[in-house]
């Protein structure tokens, strides 16, 4: 099979055997996977697979099985790697079928953003309706999610972005504030648009400088989950701000997880979300797509920062 290879920190075409399937495995006819943050991070060292997973970059897939249990459905699917491929292994539990309407391209953006935000938005930060969460990087793919599913699910949204133009798209996507970050004071702003009173809930990608900031808009009781440190992962907080408003800081990462958490939180997704997906109240926003061959332009150009939503590589 044609597949994506990790030479020198940078991503060239290769061909290796189609993989073999593990128990509980399915082999999936890869037709387009998600280009993620972690992908680039993977191609630059910094984030090495688990112990047994592919050494193929790609952490998200829409296809078709055509080996084991389910021969011939069309699925998407989580991985822990092999994504950038034509074919790829996948624990089962780990596959949800392909939402009613939608072409593979799109879906292919659906599992890595939308397995994490449901597992940090509303597992880890308790996100309840008529709360009010504010999600950092809001036209990111991670960002585009959630500001969908919160307001599905009855929050208020405060995103924040760093153009006016990805703004705009977030109002689009239900966002009820906007804050430009490389204009605007967001911890000024949040608290003004929320009259002093702060946000239950901080979705927040950023990391480093940006945690005592994120501490000064939660309301009492509040949550805050990081799910990235591009800032860093080091910060240094007021703990007795911490213990006077009980905060809770927590957090999570994917891809370590086993395949009986993946599995649950693909049962949650599969019963609250797929619904709304078949509907189209919900769905990924895909900004380009790239041959898989240019992989390694869909990384430059997501490392670039000017996409809104996802970006996607196209395998057939």
């Amino acid at each position: 099979m044609k597949c994506i290879e990790i030479r020198g920190q940078r991503l060239v075409m290769a061909e290796r055997p189609v993989p073999k399937l593990k128990a509980g495995e399915v082999l999936v006819k890869v037709h387009a996977a998600g280009v993620n943050r972690p992908d680039i991070l993977q191609r630059k060292g910094l984030y090495p697979p688990p112990p047994g997973a592919s050494d193929i970059p790609g952490l998200e897939i829409a296809g078709e099985i055509v080996k084991g249990a389910g021969k011939g459905k069309k699925v998407i699917a989580l991985v822990a790697g092999g994504g950038y491929a034509e074919y790829c292994a996948v624990p089962a539990k780990q596959c949800l079928p392909l939402p009613k309407g939608m072409d593979f391209i799109t879906a292919a953006g659906i599992p890595e953003t939308y397995f994490t935000v449901w597992t940090n938005l509303f597992d880890r930060g308790g996100l309840k309706k008529g709360e009010t969460v504010l999600i950092h990087g809001g036209a990111s793919g991670i960002g585009t999610t959630a500001i969908q599913i919160a307001r599905a699910f009855g929050a208020k949204v405060i995103v924040t972005a760093g153009t006016d133009k990805k703004c705009r798209a977030c109002k689009k996507l239900g966002a009820q504030t906007t804050i430009n970050y490389r204009t605007k004071d967001f911890v000024v702003e949040t608290l003004r648009v929320t009259k002093n009173a702060g946000v239950d809930v901080v979705l927040d990608m950023v990391g480093g400088d940006y945690l005592p900031r994120n501490l000064m808009v939660l309301k009492a009781g509040g949550r805050h989950v990081s799910i990235a440190m591009q800032h860093g992962r080091v910060a240094e907080l007021d703990i007795f701000q911490v213990m006077s408003k009980r905060l809770i800081l927590t957090g999570s990462t994917l891809r370590p997880r086993s395949v009986a958490d993946k599995a649950a939180i693909a049962q949650a997704l599969h019963k609250a979300v797929w619904p709304l997906l078949g509907k189209g109240r919900l769905g990924p926003v895909v900004d380009r797509v790239f041959p898989l061959a240019e992989a390694q332009a869909a990384h430059e150009y997501l490392e670039s920062a000017a996409h809104v939503g996802k970006v996607i590589l196209q395998a057939i």
